[in-house]
């Protein structure tokens, strides 16, 4: 492989259309995955801190899908931003003698980290929004960093995979 040390080496740039892509992508698993967190909290865990002890499982189901369903609109945005922001940075990532854009292990862990950490705060608060219950958000948010940063890591490893919007050199 041939690192990328200088500014005039062959760069595989990412086109917005796979920046979009890859929201689309990981907005899918995100959501279910939020979903289901959301709806296992609220069912199991909320009524022990005094909470939704009264609540059925298909009303949990309801306040689970609306928190899951919000989520589309603003992590769908806000996962676009993330990823246009670290397609410009260059830290961690080379072309290899075929020039095809290769990330580093490390970088698709800091991405995972930095997108968990706005990521988890957009759940905790639509949550909060949804259930008005501060402690439940939070388990909420709070839940997801184990699940989602473990997911996203696989996310990026496939993508890396993916050829789709990549060009050597230039922007596209």
């Amino acid at each position: 492989m041939v690192r990328e040390n200088s500014a005039n080496a062959a760069y595989a740039h990412e086109s917005r259309a796979r920046s979009l892509a890859k929201a689309i992508s990981w907005r899918f698993v995100g959501t279910l995955d939020t979903l289901i967190l959301s709806y296992l909290v609220l069912t199991f865990l909320a009524p022990h801190f005094g909470v939704r002890e009264t609540a059925t499982p298909s009303e949990n189901l309801h306040t689970a899908g609306y928190i899951a369903l919000a989520e589309v609109v603003t992590k769908t945005l806000l996962f676009f931003l993330h990823e246009r922001v670290w397609s410009r940075l260059r830290w961690a990532v080379w072309t290899d003698r075929r020039g095809r854009r290769i990330e580093g292990l490390r970088r698709s862990g800091s991405k995972a980290a930095s997108w968990r950490i706005l990521a988890s705060l957009d759940t905790a608060l639509l949550a909060l929004l949804f259930t008005g219950h501060p402690l439940t958000a939070l388990t909420i948010g709070g839940g997801e960093v184990a699940t989602k940063l473990i997911l996203y890591v696989f996310h990026e490893r496939v993508w890396d995979r993916i050829p789709y919007g990549r060009a050597k050199g230039g922007h596209v």
